[in-house]
This record gives C-alpha cells, structure tokens and sequence, in this order.
C-alpha cells in the first residue's frame, strides 16, 4: 500500500469535509456558449452506459464529456443540479496558474525565477530565517519547495490560520527534500497576495475579469482566508458546466471560440511535466507535475487534469480534443482516495469510447445539387 493510501486511511481532513456541500444558485441563469455547444442528438448508448454506472458512487456529484466542440454525455447525481456551484478543491491550484500566465504575459511578474522576497513585500520584511523567502516563483508552481509540510495534518491548521502568510514563511527546510514533488499548500496560496500585488487586483476579481466574463461564466463562490484575500490553494466552487468551460479553453491552448483568452505558450508550459508527482491513479502511468496540472499517459495518449480531494477532475487529451470533468464531494479521508480512483476509471472508460473529436467539414453545394451536411456559417 503506498503512503498516500495509509496516510489517508489515517487522517483527518474537517477542512475538506467543510467545503463539500455545494451552494445553490438561482435556476435558469444562461451562459455565454460560444466555444462549446450542445450535441444535436441524445448522448450515444455507451456513453449513457458510463454515465449511468456513475450512480454507484456515493460521492459522485456530476460527470461531463466534451468532444468536438460539443457537449456528447452530462450527468448529475444524489440530488446535485446543473445550477449548483461545485467546490473543485484543489483545482483552484490550476485556476491561479491560468492567473499566473497572464501576468507573466503582461510582464506584471518579471518571471519564473523571481524570489517571493522580490514579489511579496512581507517576505522582504520576513527578519527570522525564512526560507520561503527565497523560493523562486517555479518553486512555488511547480511543487519542488524543499519545504516541510504535512498537507494531511496540517491542513485544518492552514484553513483555521489567523495569518496563512506567516505560516508559509515560517516553514523550515526539509532535510534531503530539495527538488523533491511536494504537496505545499501554504508556499502555494502565497501566490495569492504575490497576484494582488503585482496586479492591483485580488485573485477572485482577476479571475473574473481575465477567465469568467470572457466565458461566460456569471456564478461562483470564491473562499476567502482570515486576512480576506481568495485562497489559491482551494477554496473556489463553480457550475460543471462552467468547469468544463475553462477546460476546453485550455484544451484548445487558451481559445474560447475564436478569442484567445491565454497565451498558448504558457498553456503549453504550464501543462508540461516539470518531473514526476508522488501520486499514482489506476490506469494511468508517467505521472508528473507542471505548473499546478498533473499530466500523464493513458497507453499512449497524453492527459492533463486538475485534480481536487475526492474526485473533482477537470481532464483533457490535448491530442484528440476530448474533455471531461467531474465534481464529488469531500469525503472522510479513509474514502478519499477510493472516491477518486472510482471517479477516475469513469472517466478513463469515456476516454476510451470511439469519440468523434473534431467537428466534420461540410461540402456546399455545386450547381443544382444539396451540401451534404448544412454549413453553419458562409
């Protein structure tokens, strides 16, 4: 048995237990659509198939598959609506590295090899050892801090903190740990005031501006610390639609529709595995860590995901312009990890379903004769 699996048969996690019940919105809200549709027919008889099968899990809350632009199977579950806002746990990590790109873009962020003393001035401030002070801005992306902390006990501690940010900086050095992947929750949700000072704007009104209104995304919930800034290590709960939104942009390396909303270099680079991540999935191999994506290989077809305690995925194949994302809740930690990988083998059987994955071409007419399938637009 490996070390998450004992650890999490072990632990406790009433932070995680605290975020796992969706809130409602208003029914009947739309959504600007524009870069994925609707499928003209009812889902196939084998996606149905994996859909239904999802009821068996108790945790499950929604699964969604998209394939050529299209909306092919949706699914909710144990009471859960379309209208619901989600919490996706740690996939806010991957949401803050979207935020990430784009003020590199604009050069608000001088770079990745900036230190946490150069962009947050607390950390200038810090006078005791401070170790996360010289963290490079990769360190903190790419889960390679060398710092020690326990994500399984400490976490509670984390969400009760009266101040995240002098928690992160007191952090000490793990012996032998350096370039080693680790799960840091604290170094990561230092990115949060690091992004409201280079940009002037909190994490939740940059994503607002740079990601929801560009695709029309209106509903969310965005939880805040005890010094009031939006967390970027959790904390934010989205419609699955919506979620499946941000995914499809970034499996079309940052485009909705045909308006570029992320440099494609930084999706490219961000969802490149920077070396190999400590947590294993059934079925999947050559799991590594990018910048806040996991990715990996399904035989030979390469993944990236988001991945949230208990099973929230947010997944594409860059390769065949398939997405699909799943919400669940936040289960007792000895049901965590089974939660996910039961998660994760739905997801992987729609990945091996024959998906048509890009829209056909239509053919016009010649004189006198009917295209053989209509052309939206001329």
């Amino acid at each position: 048995m490996d070390t998450l699996r004992r650890r999490l048969l072990a632990g406790t996690a009433a932070g995680w237990l605290a975020q796992s019940l969706p809130v409602p919105v208003k029914a009947g809200s739309t959504a600007d659509r524009a870069g994925l549709a609707d499928a003209n027919a009812p889902a196939s008889s084998a996606i149905d198939a994996v859909l239904a099968d999802g009821q068996a899990i108790d945790g499950l809350r929604s699964l969604l598959l998209a394939a050529g632009g299209k909306v092919l199977g949706e699914r909710y579950y144990h009471g859960a609506q379309a209208e619901d806002l989600q919490p996706v746990n740690s996939i806010t990590k991957s949401v803050t590295s979207m935020l990430v790109g784009l003020a590199l873009r604009r050069g608000s962020l001088p770079g990745l090899s900036a230190r946490v003393a150069q962009l947050l001035p607390r950390a200038r401030a810090c006078v005791a050892p401070c170790p996360a002070a010289q963290l490079h801005l990769e360190q903190l992306l790419n889960a390679r801090s060398g710092l020690r902390y326990d994500w399984l006990a400490q976490y509670d501690a984390l969400m009760a903190s009266p101040d995240p940010i002098a928690m992160a900086l007191a952090q000490v050095a793990e012996p032998g740990a350096a370039g080693q992947w680790s799960y840091n929750d604290p170094v990561i949700g230092l990115l949060s005031p690091i992004l409201a000072e280079a940009e002037g704007l909190d994490l939740e009104a940059l994503a607002a501006r740079e990601l929801f209104a560009p695709l029309g995304i209106g509903h969310w919930h965005w939880q805040r610390d005890a010094l009031g800034q939006p967390m970027s290590y959790a904390g934010l709960a989205l419609r699955s639609r919506d979620l499946l939104k941000l995914v499809w942009m970034m499996a079309r390396e940052g485009r909705w529709g045909t308006a570029p909303i992320l440099p494609a270099r930084w999706v490219r680079a961000s969802t490149r595995s920077r070396g190999t991540a400590q947590w294993q999935l059934p079925g999947l191999h050559d799991i590594g860590y990018g910048y806040l994506w996991f990715s990996g290989r399904l035989d030979r077809q390469r993944l990236v995901w988001g991945w949230g305690y208990g099973g929230q995925f947010a997944l594409w194949a860059p390769a065949h312009g398939i997405a699909v994302v799943s919400t669940a809740t936040a289960p007792e930690p000895a049901r965590a990890l089974p939660q996910a990988e039961a998660i994760m083998a739905l997801v992987l059987r729609l990945l091996r379903l024959p998906l048509q994955t890009r829209p056909q071409r239509c053919r016009r007419a010649g004189p006198g004769s009917a295209p053989s399938r209509p052309c939206a637009r001329p």
